[in-house]
């Protein structure tokens, strides 16, 4: 049996990302050094005049200070082994959570954005499920299994993590593919089953959505839906690479785009797929009201092979971390006396030699 490698608190691995920043600062750093030096004299003159100078000593320094920052990162994060696994029987039904991750889910009418409020709602039903089996589903133009029909709460959980409106390149809306796509994906058992559609509704398939639901619900599969937004609409917030907003989305007449809430298709979607639709709003999403409709739902015996005991491999990282720290310390920034002499760090001249 080969262990299942999981992260307990993988939302520290974001800090990952400040490894380029870091290597960004030194390169413009030894960039600015250089030009200082280039003020002085030319830089053929370096070794005379600084005769302990040794770029790759440095750059080894900084390549070992980056690996330290990565450990430590990781050890933070704690990467866990399953090692021990048990079958288990609960009782519960499939449920497929579908997100919306259209750019007009970054609206900020629903605070913190109606795509971020989705997720901590989302994130809250995960800490109250016993028993039920759940996968996540991401749209906009296109449709994708984000996290199949699972028990293994932690993994929905870093799934949830790391969805964000450009995980679907192409925009749109299309609510009948993620409907479908959960219709296939479901396993063959016959388990109650449900989709909730976490959405704005701005679907531009017509009645496709509508049908999507008639045939789930003439498999037994209820339909439920969220509505995201608030009535007066907002603007769409345009980001640069780095997360910074540069403004908002404008139409072709320079007009500033506002996106609005579709309540009519959501309530048809659920209507036909035999669920309830519910508004969100600043206070509650509406989430757990759904969830005590399906928990309504007939609950089937699910048998499920799960880890139960995880054991930490932090300690490794914490090891690897100090024996770096030990190194870079031990590395100077400059050539020592007698590595001069056996010129370790510097290729010889072949022509001198």
């Amino acid at each position: 049996m080969e262990n299942v490698l999981r992260f307990e608190h993988p939302e520290y691995l974001y800090w990952l990302l400040i490894i380029p920043v870091l290597v960004i600062i030194y390169i413009l750093f030894r960039l600015t050094q250089k030009r200082r030096f280039e003020r002085f004299a030319k830089m053929e003159m370096r070794d005379a005049l600084v005769p302990n100078h040794s770029n790759r000593r440095a750059h080894l320094k900084f390549i070992v200070f980056i690996l330290m920052v990565a450990c430590i990162i990781l050890a933070l994060a704690n990467l866990q082994s399953g090692s021990k696994m048990e079958e288990v029987k609960r009782e519960g039904i499939d449920l497929y959570i579908a997100v919306d991750v259209s750019n007009s889910m970054n609206a900020e009418d629903i605070v913190p954005s109606r795509l971020e409020r989705s997720k901590q709602a989302i994130n809250k039903l995960i800490s109250e499920m016993r028993g039920d089996r759940l996968g996540i589903i991401v749209f906009a133009d296109k449709a994708y299994v984000q996290l199949p029909i699972t028990t293994d709460y932690s993994a929905a959980r870093m799934f949830l993590s790391t969805i964000n409106t450009s995980l679907v390149a192409s925009q749109g809306t299309a609510i009948a593919e993620a409907i479908n796509l959960a219709l296939k994906s479901f396993p063959d058992e016959t388990h109650s089953k449900a989709i909730v559609i976490i959405s704005d509704g701005e679907d531009h398939e017509n009645d496709a959505a509508v049908k999507a639901a008639q045939e789930a619900a003439k498999q037994g599969v209820h339909i439920y839906t969220i509505g995201m937004g608030l009535a007066e609409g907002a603007p769409i917030p345009e980001y640069n690479r780095y997360g910074q907003q540069t403004g908002y989305r404008k139409d072709r007449s320079g007009n500033t785009i506002i996106t609005r809430l579709d309540e009519q298709m959501l309530q048809k979607i659920s209507s036909a797929g035999n669920g309830i639709y519910v508004r969100a709003n600043n206070s509650n999403v509406g989430l757990e009201k759904i969830y005590e409709e399906i928990s309504k739902l007939d609950k089937t015996e699910i048998e499920a092979k799960v880890f139960t005991d995880y054991e930490d491999q932090f300690q490794w990282f914490v090891g690897a971390a100090i024996a770096l720290l030990l190194i870079e310390i031990l590395i100077s920034s400059g050539k020592r006396g007698w590595e001069k002499k056996l010129n370790i760090f510097e290729m010889k001249d072949e022509k001198a030699s």
